[in-house]
């Protein structure tokens, strides 16, 4: 009788090679699926602001063995055994963190910069205590206190403006604010604001009133990363922010800098407290025990391991560089359409979007309809033409979130492939071209000329061609 055959384990390389081959094989439909998207990725224009791109040496962490590890804690803490390898892969993402944001604590657990937020919010908070935050529909994030958010339902929320007349934020006005509404917490930090946040004059109102300050540099946190824009480590009590957004994996971020020891105060704490009647915790623990137990269970280990590949490429020149690139591509295409006739909002932008008032711009047929362009035309016709944008809500909009008057533009994905000045004016005319031919005939009806949406997708492949995925 013969032996049965032995089955020979594989080594790490052999385990992971051919992913895309294991899932086609396994599952067609899928990997029919993620190859549509990777073309639509490649032959397709990305400027979706709140988009990036992240390296194969990311997507590698993200599809390895360690998703399958689970645990609960911190390093050193945990609730699981066999935590010997991720402790050191937690360990080296924390530490990356800290160097690059020159941060003094770092916690890699958050899903998402939402959850990251949230986690800040919930540590800090009691039900029914009072937020002053930027509006949604004013540039800020719907995490940050909308009435359809976590935080919208169980906190009391007063949101702040930009100016009327020039959308740019009002120091001044929202000190006043800040000392009439008095806020435990104060957030700073916008989805939808092309201009410098001058992080220290926010700190400056939370300590006059007495308040936290978390600063949410989701959008500009490679920028931040690079010193292309001013960092809020040092200003805010505690930095909050997505890691995608940035050029990484899912995911979220929470640093703390000079602050990270200082005693949490309570709302119960004061000066009638009996000395010694309650341990003094720091911010930082504060944070790491509303993560675990407090808001989300089991880290996601394999974004964890992609968030420490992800901290690395942040402290390369290249990628630093790229920061610096990503807003000068912005101003130059900010700066075509203002040459254009466009309305952009601020005249220009200081980071990597911009906003552009679609409904004061006339395309072929406006006049004769009476109709003019919204941001759910401007998407969808663009988006018709291989061209990804996002409409977006503006300040004292007269459309709803779902129509809106804007469109937002970012240049992350495209000058992460390559692409510099001389192609922002390619797109800032084709753009131009597709808008200006554009029929419409309601808030979200158009008619686009077959032969014109040949032409543009067929001169977008080719600039994608030219300036493949990296």
């Amino acid at each position: 009788m013969s032996k049965p055959a032995c089955n020979r384990a594989l080594t790490n390389e052999q385990y992971h090679r051919d992913l895309p081959s294991v899932l086609e094989g396994t599952d067609e439909e899928v990997y029919r699926l993620l190859a549509q998207e990777f073309d639509r990725q490649q032959n397709t224009l990305q400027l979706i602001a709140a988009e990036n791109q992240c390296s194969r040496a990311v997507l590698a962490a993200l599809g390895s063995v360690v998703q399958n590890k689970t645990t609960e804690g911190f390093v050193g803490a945990r609730f699981h055994g066999g935590c010997e390898v991720v402790d050191c892969l937690e360990t080296l993402a924390i530490n990356r963190a800290r160097e690059v944001y020159g941060a003094r604590y770092a916690n890699v657990q958050p899903h998402s910069g939402t959850g990251a937020n949230q986690i800040v919010i919930t540590a800090l908070l009691e039900k029914g205590d009072r937020i002053l935050s930027q509006a949604m529909d004013q540039g800020g994030h719907v995490s940050h206190g909308a009435p359809v958010s976590f935080a919208g339902k169980f906190f009391e929320v007063e949101h702040y403006s930009v100016r009327p007349d020039t959308f740019l934020l009002d120091y001044d006005a929202i000190r006043e604010q800040a000392l009439r509404f008095r806020p435990r917490l104060l957030i700073c930090g916008a989805s939808a604001y092309s201009r410098t946040i001058d992080f220290a004059r926010f700190r400056a109102m939370a300590d006059e009133v007495g308040a936290y300050l978390m600063a949410d540099i989701s959008h500009i946190a490679g920028l931040v990363a690079a010193g292309a824009h001013p960092s809020p480590v040092d200003y805010a009590h505690f930095t909050t922010t997505s890691t995608y957004k940035p050029g990484g994996p899912r995911g979220g971020l929470i640093l703390v800098g000079r602050d990270f020891d200082t005693a949490f105060r309570g709302r119960s704490d004061g000066p009638g407290q009996p000395a010694g009647s309650r341990r003094a915790v720091p911010l930082w623990e504060r944070i790491e025990k509303n993560t675990f137990p407090g808001f989300q269970g089991t880290p996601s280990l394999n974004n964890v391991a992609a968030k420490a590949v992800f901290f690395k490429e942040m402290l390369s020149s290249e990628y630093r560089t790229r920061q610096f690139g990503i807003v000068e591509n912005a101003k130059v295409l900010a700066e075509e359409f203002v040459k254009m006739g466009y309305d952009v909002l601020t005249g220009g932008t200081d980071n990597h979007m911009f906003l552009a008032n679609v409904a004061n711009f006339q395309p072929h047929g406006a006049t004769a309809s009476g109709n003019r362009l919204t941001g759910f035309v401007v998407q969808h016709c663009l988006e018709d033409c291989g061209v990804i944008v996002n409409m977006n809500r503006l300040p004292y909009d007269r459309h709803n979130a779902r129509i809106t008057s804007g469109m937002r533009l970012g240049t992350p994905i495209v000058t992460k492939n390559g692409m510099r000045a001389t192609e922002m004016e390619t797109i800032a005319k084709l753009i131009d071209r597709i808008l200006t031919r554009v029929e419409v005939q309601g808030d979200r009806q158009y008619r686009l000329d077959p032969g014109l949406q040949c032409e543009a997708r067929e001169q977008v492949r080719d600039l994608c061609a030219r300036f493949p995925l990296r």
